[in-house]
Order: C-alpha cells, then sequence, then structure tokens
C-alpha cells in the first residue's frame, strides 16, 4: 500500500539526493522504519529549541504518538511555556551580530534576556512563571511531598491557571501536548535553568526544602526501571537534537544497566540519530560520532546510526514533517 505525502515531504524525498541532505533523509526514513516495525523513540533538546518554536512540529509529533519519551535541559522545559504565556512580549534582534557590548547592556536594563536573535522578556515570561510555579512547589512543601521538575510543570499546565496568559495557538505548545499525553520526560541537570535557579534561591532562603524538587539521581533511576519495561521487541531508539547532558545523561542508562546492575540481557539503543554541527575533533561529546558510543555499551555494531552535520532547528522540522507525512 503506497503512502500518500505532502508537499514537504515530497520536496524532501525529490531535492535531498546528497550529504547532509541525504544524511536527513536517511535519518527519517530509519525512524519511520524503526515505528513501523514497533520500536519506539525517544527525543532529547538541547540548546534552545523551545525558544526556536520547535513546538510547533514537535507537539504534532507527541499528540501522534510518534515519540514515547523526552529528555530535556531545563532551559527547554521552561522556555516552551514562556513562549506559550508571553509570545508577544518576545524581541526580535535580526542583526544580533552587530550588537555592541553597550546594545547589549540596554537589552538587559530593558529586562530582555538574548538567546541568538530573539530576546525573553524577563517579566511577562520568566517573573509570570514564577508567580504561579512557586505556589505549586509551596504546596508540594507544606504537604512534604516531592515531584520531578516536569510534573510541577505538568500540574500547572493542566491546572488552567495559565491560560489567562495564552499568545499562541496551544496546539503548538510541546510541553501542552506532554503534559495532556502524561508523556514521559527526564530533564538532567534542571537546575541548570532559570526555574531552578529560582528554585535554589527559595532553599537559599529557607522557604521550601531543596527535598522537594526531586535529583537527577532519581531521574536516573526511574528512567532505569523505564527502560527495562519499555526495551523488549524491537526496543527504544534514540533521536539527539544537539548534544550535552539532554543526550549524554539518558544515552547513559543502557550501560548503567548492563555494567553497573549486571544486566546482561539488556538491549543496546535499537536506532541512533544526532543533529548537530559540533567539530568531531574536539573531544566534546557533542561531536563524537555515533561509532565511538559503541566502545561505551550504549550502541550495537549492527545498530542503525545516523548524524546529520547541520542546523538543528532546519532539520529537526524536516524530519519530523517526513514521519507525520506532510
Amino acid at each position: 500500500m503506497s503512502i500518500t505525502r505532502g508537499p514537504i515531504s515530497q520536496f524532501i524525498e525529490t531535492n535531498y539526493r546528497h550529504f547532509n541532505a541525504a544524511a536527513l533523509m536517511d535519518a527519517a526514513k530509519g525512524y519511520e522504519t524503526h515505528l513501523l516495525e514497533g520500536g519506539k523513540m525517544m527525543v532529547t533538546l538541547a540548546g534552545a529549541m523551545s525558544t526556536a518554536e520547535l513546538g510547533i512540529s514537535l507537539a504534532e509529533m507527541i499528540r501522534q504518538d510518534k515519540i514515547a519519551i523526552i529528555s530535556c535541559t531545563g532551559a527547554n522545559l521552561e522556555e516552551d511555556i514562556m513562549n506559550l504565556v508571553a509570545h508577544s512580549h518576545y524581541k526580535r534582534v535580526p542583526n544580533y551580530r552587530d550588537l555592541s557590548p553597550q546594545d547589549e547592556w540596554d537589552l538587559l536594563e530593558n529586562h530582555y534576556n538574548r538567546v541568538t536573535d530573539t530576546c525573553i522578556p524577563e517579566e511577562e515570561a520568566f517573573r509570570r512563571l514564577q508567580k504561579h510555579i512557586y505556589q505549586i512547589w509551596k504546596d508540594a512543601d507544606d504537604a512534604g511531598e516531592r515531584y520531578f521538575p516536569h510534573e510541577y510543570m505538568y500540574k500547572i499546565l493542566l491546572s488552567g491557571e495559565l491560560e489567562q496568559y495564552y499568545e499562541i495557538d496551544p496546539a503548538n505548545s510541546w510541553m501542552l501536548a506532554a503534559a495532556q499525553k502524561n508523556l514521559p520526560i527526564v530533564v538532567p541537570g534542571w537546575e541548570d535553568s532559570t526555574m531552578g535557579n529560582i528554585f535554589a534561591s527559595y532553599v537559599i532562603k529557607n522557604e521550601i526544602k531543596a527535598s522537594t524538587m526531586k535529583s537527577g539521581i532519581e531521574y536516573m533511576a526511574w528512567l532505569a526501571d523505564w527502560y527495562v519495561k519499555n526495551s523488549e521487541g524491537k526496543g527504544i531508539g534514540f533521536f539527539q537534537i544537539g548534544g550535552g547532558i539532554a543526550g549524554d545523561f539518558p544515552i547513559c542508562v543502557v550501560p548503567m544497566l548492563y555494567q553497573d546492575m549486571e544486566m546482561e540481557n539488556i538491549p543496546f539503543w535499537s536506532y541512533f540519530c544526532q543533529i548537530s554541527d559540533s567539530t568531531t575533533s574536539y573531544g566534546s561529546y557533542s561531536g563524537a560520532v555515533p561509532n565511538e558510543k559503541i566502545t561505551w555499551g550504549k550502541l550495537d555494531i549492527d545498530t542503525p546510526k545516523f548524524i546529520v552535520e547541520s542546523d538543528a532547528t532546519i532539520v529537526a522540522p524536516l524530519i519530523f514533517a517526513w514521519i507525520l507525512k506532510q
């Protein structure tokens, strides 16, 4: 049975035949095959993909069950919600390469925090979210309850109290789509985020206990249990957007289970793709070619491996469009 595809998929299949373009096409077809054969997929989000509004395509991937679990940085966790509630207050700076130190200082003085060409408004984004999330944290603290960072975000989204601020189509918020699905998320290094810093300030002021927020070690223990329960059959694939802790943390669950837990029958990740422009010769995790992961017990010799050395803000939506047959 032939699959009817939309114009985006037809365009990339016709034109993307060589070099990184061909790698993009191969990775997309490999992702699709993995799902068709009964596999599940983890997607990892590094950088500022939420501020890049990846949610426009990522949310639909979540709704259509093309993603089983997400690993993301604390920044990506919060910035999707910030875009949801403060989009009209964001400031675009197309000439960001020309900014002087004084120009940057002026942005700070006007309460704008710049991410490349996009400035996040402090009052409407950070402080608006802080005002509401604080009460969720405090209520849990008072009740002696503990949750993961993403669970607190799910609580606030599902409560509806942020709806008064929505400034984009809610269908374009990947965090809202994830909350509605109760999609599993791991957020390694969450404390390295604006909300993480704010939470730490309440701990320092003795307003909230640090233990009210579950830790990264607990995320790893939870992920280990999830992986064991979900890796049968075709197994779990790994689709990595960018590098860093969002990718390195979850991929290590396999060698941990095999080497440290001595679970010798644990399956390797059964598909791997990384979108990155990190240089491969600098010793970085982000720049490591997939075969290096064989030596760390993360990928098998026969695991389908793809690397697209390009801009994730361009590549990821195109691969998602293929998966969604757009």
